[in-house]
């Protein structure tokens, strides 16, 4: 029972920091080809933009990774 709680914790971290980055690079993506099609040389800018959300991705990852190591050992 405590390892599929484990599981289910560590799939919530991962599940719901994908959803939020998700999100944040649909609104930046959005704004970053507008910006584009006024000013092409913006595009270094709006790629760094649109990459930062996925730091959240591998945040979740790192969290559900202890999850598991940590409280499942």
């Amino acid at each position: 029972m405590e390892t599929g709680l484990l599981g289910i914790g560590a799939g919530i971290a991962v599940g719901l920091a994908a959803i939020g980055t998700g999100l944040a690079q649909a609104r930046i993506g959005s704004a970053g080809i507008g910006a584009m099609a006024e000013k092409p040389e913006m595009i270094g800018r709006v790629i760094l933009m649109v990459a930062i959300p996925e730091t959240l991705v591998i945040l979740g990852f790192a969290v559900a990774s202890m999850i598991i190591f940590i409280l499942g050992a």
